[in-house]
């Protein structure tokens, strides 16, 4: 059965949010007949993006879509005449709605997301928060599921959320090829920071650089001083000071935290087993990885596999 799939824009959406539509289309070639896709507005016509190139768009009727995806705006968007009630009327007849970015104050204003887990871009989440204090706002997730709601943190997150709701209709094996087909190295869950490791840590070295690179790409190794020092020809001293000072955390630290965001990653696909992740991700056993998640986030690997499991049958 073919899923018709509405994008819902107005004056000042992100040019960017289109990009969500190639993955349907690209869907369609390796599962033909998925998905039927409409770019809709409230009164239909041209509608000028925040780039100020104009798309054009049909009227938005009362034909039920499977899916509504809901554009975004650089802003707290503003809900224009009858837009609310529509997003209201999509409750009762879609499958499942998704906001892209700021999209989740439109949700959120039209009563949708009372009580539920949401998320943003990262810089209005303070203020979503505050203004629906209802919500349960995730500001660290590039994108949350919760029942038939999605939402996603802003630009290329929209991106990930609508891989994933692709994989949750046609299968991991599809959303590979998509990932593929589009040279984007892998979906990341739902659960990935929207601040990853690399980028908190930001040296100016490019031999630092590198050297970060190469632990992203060998954490299954033990990784020692002296072999990171190799990488760039220094003594293992000079090496941790100079580590240190570009980044202000210890190597060991620095890996630490690497190899645990790199696992939430690993529980997010679900692919794997807790025991298998920890020597996948070079903590090598469960009860080493435990501690390291203590220490960086908080939580025990446990906690976080069961509010994973739970949003997923949510």
């Amino acid at each position: 059965m073919v899923a018709r799939v509405a994008l819902l824009v107005y004056p000042g959406f992100h040019i960017l949010d289109l990009s969500v539509l190639t993955i349907l289309g690209i869907a369609n070639h390796f599962a033909p007949g998925s998905y039927a896709v409409d770019i809709v507005s409230m009164r239909g016509g041209n509608i000028e993006t925040r780039s100020g190139v104009p798309i054009g768009t049909q009227a938005i009727d009362d034909t039920p879509y499977d899916t509504l995806l809901v554009a975004s705006t650089p802003a707290v968007p503003t809900p224009c005449p009858g837009l609310l009630d529509r997003l209201r009327q999509a409750e009762r007849d879609s499958r499942r709605i998704a906001g892209i970015c700021t999209a989740a104050f439109l949700l959120a204003e039209a009563g949708l997301l009372d009580g539920r887990a949401v998320t943003t871009h990262w810089s209005f989440a303070d203020t979503l928060a505050t203004r629906f204090p209802q919500l349960r706002v995730q500001p660290d997730q590039i994108y949350v599921r919760d029942g038939k709601f999605w939402s996603s943190a802003g630009m290329t997150a929209g991106i990930d959320m609508v891989l994933g709701l692709v994989e949750s209709d046609l299968g991991h094996e599809v959303t590979r090829a998509i990932c593929k087909t589009m040279v984007l190295s892998h979906r990341r869950p739902g659960g990935t920071s929207q601040f990853s490791v690399l980028a908190e840590i930001d040296p100016k070295q490019e031999r630092i650089q590198r050297v970060l690179s190469f632990i992203r790409e060998n954490l299954r190794e033990p990784l020692t001083i002296q072999q990171l020092a190799d990488q760039v020809n220094w003594s293992a001293r000079h090496f941790s000071r100079t580590f240190q000072a570009e980044t202000g955390l210890s190597p060991a630290k620095a890996i630490e935290k690497l190899r645990v965001q790199a696992a939430q990653s690993l529980m997010e696909s679900g692919h794997s087993t807790p025991s298998r992740i920890a020597v996948q991700t070079g903590f090598g056993d469960d009860e080493r990885m435990r501690r390291a998640f203590a220490r960086v986030l908080g939580e025990s690997p446990q906690k976080i596999l069961r509010d994973i499991r739970t949003r997923k049958q949510a």
